[in-house]
């Protein structure tokens, strides 16, 4: 166990001490169309909105930080109290430490504040056999949503970082019927880890019972990069290879947005670095947009701070609608965007 807990610190550590994030962020190559006469006052703005049957201020989800290591327990913490304070999501990250024996403690504490939505967290990877190590049941995906009070379970898909780590999981086959089982009897989500989810998979799983897609597509971290640093000071040549070469990886959050528009509500994650991003993903048909990078170092500090951070992040969003003249989310949903650059490539190659 303590292997997890030290491999989540090195996560956290790396995160904040190296170039982890892709070398692009694509939310800048989509563009919004400016109004120059808005015809709305900002403070009649109404950005909040129901998503998953909960109630939020703001279309804004902190997603899947940490979780799993005692200095997980104060980050969120941090997190729980900002959220709760502002009526917006939260997410923790994978909660396999804790269903595999360790201490709980981290991931609990969010379930002494009231915010709106709360999100737990298993790896599709763990819900099959790895090796020697046993798949998780229904039981541990229930005891996973009941250690935080969860409103959904998000089943995280991270194949391209188990690769680039060196005690990578690395079996697939079998993920897929895994999900649609648990999806049966409970109110799962699936999330990417940054590498963004295509047109076909996000097919693939409509229909199965999944309740939203979080397309986690390029733009923010990079966890094979992470992985790469960390198979560095570990001196394990292979997988840091396979981290750096593997490091830009996937599909752009934006296109991912666009092409994973099935008919399933989405979540936009992947560089959401501050509300102008976060709005755009409003307008090319994100139900909410989520962030994790951006927020970290402030979760690290205090409630205050991380507060401080969204209640920014909260404003540009707001400024964007008032720009825009969009008076409720409706309206933002409805406005034009431009795309630009290596999206607009994307896009067209989308299109053929």
């Amino acid at each position: 166990m303590k292997g997890i807990e030290s491999r989540k610190d090195d996560h956290i550590r790396i995160s904040l001490e190296h170039d982890v994030a892709s070398s692009k962020n694509y939310w800048d190559d989509v563009k919004l169309v400016h109004e120059a006469l808005p015809e709305v006052d900002f403070d009649d703005i109404d950005c909040s909105t129901t998503f998953l049957g909960c109630r939020l201020s703001c279309p804004i989800i902190v997603t899947a930080i940490t979780g799993g290591f005692p200095k997980a327990e104060t980050i969120n913490k941090n997190l729980a109290i900002a959220c709760m304070n502002l009526g917006i999501g939260l997410g923790v990250g994978s909660q396999r430490a804790a269903l595999e024996g360790g201490d709980d403690r981290s991931y609990t504490i969010i379930k002494e504040y009231d915010v709106p939505l709360k999100i737990g967290n298993i790896g599709a990877p763990q819900l099959i056999r790895q090796k020697n190590k046993r798949a998780l049941t229904e039981e541990d995906a229930q005891k996973a949503i009941d250690m935080i009070d969860a409103d959904v379970l998000a089943i995280h898909l991270n194949f391209l970082q188990e690769m680039a780590q060196p005690e990578g999981d690395v079996c697939s086959a079998g993920c897929y019927d895994a999900i649609r089982s648990l999806a049966r009897d409970l109110p799962v989500i699936i999330k990417e880890t940054g590498a963004g989810i295509s047109r076909g998979t996000a097919l693939r799983l409509k229909g199965i019972g999944v309740r939203a897609l979080d397309v986690s597509g390029v733009s923010g971290t990079s966890f094979s990069k992470v992985e790469s640093f960390r198979s560095e000071d570990l001196d394990k040549t292979d997988s840091a290879e396979i981290g750096r070469v593997f490091g830009e990886w996937g599909i752009p959050a934006p296109i991912s947005v666009i092409s994973a528009n099935v008919g399933l509500p989405i979540i936009a994650s992947g560089g959401i670095m501050n509300g102008l991003h976060a709005a755009t993903s409003i307008t090319m048909g994100a139900k909410c947009a989520g962030s994790a990078r951006a927020i970290l170092k402030y979760a690290m500090e205090s409630p205050e701070a991380t507060e401080r951070y969204l209640r920014i992040m909260i404003r540009e969003f707001k400024t964007t609608m008032f720009l825009t003249g969009s008076k409720n989310l409706k309206e933002l949903s409805e406005k034009r965007f431009i795309l630009t650059g290596a999206v607009r490539e994307w896009a067209s190659y989308l299109e053929e």
